[in-house]
């Protein structure tokens, strides 16, 4: 991995400030990293994504059991009106985000919205180092967070193992190399042991998609990183079992 640049700093205020983003070793990250400057400088958690759909939002119905789906692009494009019809599911995934990222926005995009549970999927891009390199206990310290700020706000909490990768094709290669499963593993053995300490619901995808080679199928996902239709066919029920544990 190339070495790390520091940002330059100006010799004098007012001087413009030019810096250059550490290389991670992929072109691809990369790149995705310096595309996200402005947003990391301007609206690190993405507050303004969905801020005007949360207002418009009313509080839940009486007996209404609010569902908020959060995470990053698998939440994200997952087409929670097709999967779960007729349910009361928010959908409050943003593609790219990091467990920091999501912190910031969880009064906001959760809390604020008052469902009585949430489904958090995160992970992935930590791993892959998409707001900075991180390590698996900074991110089990933002798991915790948020496990104890659903807590305070008596919202019970549905904790996703990270998915499996593959590197079955030329466009998913990149996804798994940035996404070592050793960690994947680590941080999906602290989640289920956190969950059971703390008597939250582990979902446990990871299982249902893996294949033998420790890798996640190659038709559920047609980059090796994102579920397609068929991926989220088979996560849906278990989603759905787990929501059904929850209420109960």
């Amino acid at each position: 991995m190339a070495q790390q640049q520091p940002a330059q700093t100006p010799a004098s205020p007012g001087e413009p400030v030019t810096a250059t983003v550490p290389p991670t070793g992929f072109a691809g990250l990369d790149h995705y990293r310096a595309s996200r400057a402005n947003v990391y400088f301007n609206d690190f958690g993405e507050l303004a994504r969905y801020r005007a759909a949360d207002a418009a939002l009313p509080p839940p119905a009486a007996g209404e059991n609010r569902v908020v789906f959060f995470g990053d692009s698998i939440t994200d494009m997952w087409k929670l009106d097709e999967s779960f019809p007729g349910k009361p599911y928010v959908n409050r995934g943003i593609g790219g985000q990091t467990t920091s990222q999501m912190l910031v926005r969880f009064r906001q995009d959760v809390l604020n919205l008052q469902p009585k549970i949430v489904v958090i999927l995160a992970g992935t891009n930590d791993i892959a180092g998409n707001s900075g390199p991180i390590a698996n206990e900074d991110i089990e310290a933002n798991y915790s967070d948020f496990a104890e700020l659903a807590k305070a706000h008596n919202i019970r909490l549905i904790f996703s193992s990270v998915l499996p990768v593959n590197n079955y094709t030329e466009r998913s290669k990149d996804f798994f190399a940035q996404r070592p499963m050793s960690r994947i593993l680590e941080l999906n053995k602290w989640l289920k042991d956190y969950c059971e300490k703390n008597h939250l619901i582990y979902l446990d995808y990871f299982s249902a998609l893996v294949d033998d080679k420790g890798m996640l199928k190659r038709d559920l996902a047609d980059d090796g990183l994102h579920p397609n239709n068929a991926g989220f066919a088979i996560m849906a029920p278990l989603a759905e079992k787990a929501i059904g544990k929850a209420l109960k």
